[in-house]
C-alpha cells in the first residue's frame, strides 16, 4: 500500500467513526477531541516502548507495538486532513531540511 492509499484508507475509517460518533453522541468528534485521542495513543505507545526496553514486558508486545504505531499514524493522517496539510509534501520538505542541517559541519 502506498502513501496515498494509506491516506485514503484513513479517511474512510475516519468517516465511519464520524457516523458512529454522530449516532452515539449526536455529533462527530472535533479536531481537539481527535487530538486528545491521539495523546492517549501516544501514552500507550510510550508504555510499549518501555516494554521493548524490558520495563513493561507483556507477551503480545510486538503485536501491540505495531498496532499502536498504526493507531498513531492514523491520527496523524486524520489531523493532517482536518487542517488541509499535504503530509506527503510536508514530510518530503522536512526531511530535505533535516538532511541539509545534517550536511553542515554544525549538524
Amino acid at each position: 500500500m502506498d502513501f496515498q492509499q494509506m491516506h485514503e484508507r484513513a479517511r474512510e475509517i475516519r468517516s465511519r467513526y464520524a457516523d458512529v460518533e454522530a449516532s452515539r453522541y449526536g455529533r462527530s468528534w472535533t479536531t481537539e477531541e481527535i487530538m486528545l485521542g491521539f495523546l492517549g495513543d501516544v501514552g500507550d505507545l510510550a508504555k510499549l516502548v518501555q516494554g521493548k526496553a524490558g520495563v513493561r514486558p507483556r507477551p503480545d508486545l510486538d503485536d501491540a507495538l505495531a498496532h499502536e504505531l498504526a493507531d498513531c499514524l492514523w491520527s496523524v493522517l486524520t489531523l493532517a486532513d482536518a487542517y488541509d496539510v499535504d503530509l506527503e509534501d510536508a514530510f518530503t520538505s522536512t526531511m530535505d531540511e533535516l538532511e541539509g542541517i545534517l550536511s553542515t559541519p554544525e549538524g
